[in-house]
């Protein structure tokens, strides 16, 4: 059984201030509604765990009235921190869950093919995660602000979600995050703490996540083509 955990409890604190921009409509639904129908829609999820801000289930519960859901979801509250929020998920899924896709509420765009490469290649290795080439050039800093030195980017990926993993093998990276007293905000830097593998999945579809008012027109025109 695949468990979507869908982390929609940020503060949108780069969006500006009065903005929650999960439920920006773009194309007539909320950004949230168009993630929680693109996972809702695959044959490949069975459940799916919305994790909320504590205040807003209302909000969500009224969304789902204008969905169209046809799979089982349950919605939580999350935590002061994301790595609190996706425990709380993990606690919220179903006993018979095997895989478990963290999704990030704010990317809506996420390509179905990447989705089911992602959960395959976590059935086999134990994690994956979908992961893009960088095509900037790298500078590292020093503390003047000035460049100390080149970094070479054919070993660097930027990683997105869903980050997808055995059951098992999450919950005992954030055991571990937790008894350390660690605080992440990728949940793959979870999987590094333990010494777990985590497979690189080559992303070449866009997959954007919302941050900035300035990502909105681009999202919108991929939602579009969509």
């Amino acid at each position: 059984m695949v468990t979507a955990i869908i982390v929609a409890a940020g503060s949108s604190t780069r969006m500006g201030e009065g903005k929650d921009k999960l439920f920006l409509e773009l194309l007539g639904r909320p950004i949230v509604g168009h993630t929680w129908a693109r996972f809702d829609g695959l044959p490949e999820i069975d459940e799916i765990v919305m994790v909320v801000r504590e205040g807003r289930r209302g909000e969500f519960e009224k969304l789902t009235a204008t969905l169209d859901l046809v799979k089982p979801y349950q919605i939580v509250n999350g935590g002061a921190e994301r790595q609190d929020s996706v425990w709380n998920g993990l606690d919220a899924v179903s006993p018979t869950t095997e895989i478990v896709a963290i999704q990030d509420g704010a990317r809506p765009c996420t390509d179905r093919d990447l989705i089911i490469k992602t959960i395959n290649a976590a059935r086999e290795t134990g994690a994956a995660v979908p992961a893009s080439c960088v095509t900037d050039t790298f500078k590292e800093t020093n503390a003047e602000g000035c460049i100390a030195r080149h970094i070479d980017r054919k070993s660097l990926r930027a990683v997105q979600t869903p980050q997808i993993f055995k059951l098992e093998i999450i919950r005992s990276a954030l055991e571990a995050v937790r008894k350390h007293g660690r605080q992440m905000t990728d949940d793959t830097s979870a999987c590094e703490l333990i010494g777990q593998p985590v497979k690189l999945v080559e992303s070449s579809a866009p997959n954007p996540k919302v941050t900035t008012e300035s990502d909105l027109l681009w999202v919108e025109r991929l939602l579009r083509d969509k």
